[in-house]
């Protein structure tokens, strides 16, 4: 078993990432994906007249902050246009691929934040009506159902809440969440990069492996989405998958890339 996180930023090979997926399929490998969508959800959102807004927090990491406008564009853009996508390529490479959210018989539940800490000119501001969620519980049950069943499911980042409404999370983290709850064999974190830059964006600065005890020190180099990526991969490690990948999504048969371990691993 195998869990894929597809980055939503721009410059991903989608074909080439269809086309390995269906091999390891047709491979009798069953793999659950996770993709994101910002960079789509930001060109709608911004047709829509509700652009994004990123805020930073105390302690560094960079976010989209989620009032209920944007929660909608996101649904609409991520859940909507990424996700059906991806089901629509895979199913013409012979993929019985299903799409959903982890909204969606609350796959994924989260904890709903309401507000985040922003800095903005050097001042720590509080801003109100946010609609993200911190991962707690993936229903693993569900997803074992499908996968039963001949599916591979294919889920966008949004959760329901203890209240049951609509959040969004973080990506990276619902993939680890996801990796633990079904005991993965391996969490391959496909993006822009091939993997953790000592010296962003030197390419030639790879990390070729980060053990779980070194990543705190790892993340003092981290730039950006790769923070977050990082800290989704020693999770999942810490909770039992053997190893995870941060790769390049960019290139021929990326995932069987990873899986061979260009990239950086984490275990």
């Amino acid at each position: 078993m195998i869990v894929v996180k597809l980055g939503g930023a721009e410059g991903l090979d989608h074909d080439a990432i269809a086309d390995d997926v269906a091999a390891h399929w047709a491979e009798g490998v069953r793999l659950v994906l996770v993709h994101g969508g910002g960079a789509a959800a930001t060109r709608l959102g911004e047709a829509l007249g509700v652009p994004p807004r990123f805020v930073t927090s105390p302690s560094g990491h960079t976010s989209r902050y989620t009032d209920r406008a944007t929660l909608e564009a996101f649904t609409m853009a991520v859940a909507g246009g990424v996700n059906k996508a991806w089901v629509e390529r895979l199913q013409s490479r012979g993929v019985p691929a299903l799409g959903l959210s982890g909204l969606d018989g609350r796959l994924i539940e989260a904890r709903h934040k309401r507000s985040v800490r922003s800095v903005e000119r050097g001042k720590t501001v509080v801003l109100r009506d946010d609609h993200t969620g911190a991962v707690e519980r993936v229903d693993a049950g569900l997803l074992r159902l499908l996968l039963g069943a001949g599916f591979l499911p294919v889920i966008a980042p949004l959760a329901a809440s203890h209240e049951g409404a609509a959040v969004n999370v973080d990506g990276d983290r619902a993939a680890s969440a996801i990796a633990v709850a079904l005991a993965a064999d391996a969490l391959v974190l496909l993006s822009n990069v091939p993997g953790l830059l000592r010296d962003f964006p030197d390419e030639a600065s790879l990390v070729p492996r980060v053990a779980i005890a070194d990543v705190d020190d790892a993340l003092a180099w981290a730039q950006g989405r790769m923070r977050k990526k990082l800290e989704g991969a020693a999770a999942a490690v810490a909770g039992g998958v053997a190893r995870a990948v941060l790769a390049d999504g960019r290139c021929p048969a990326p995932l069987r890339r990873a899986l061979a371990g260009h990239g950086t691993v984490v275990a």
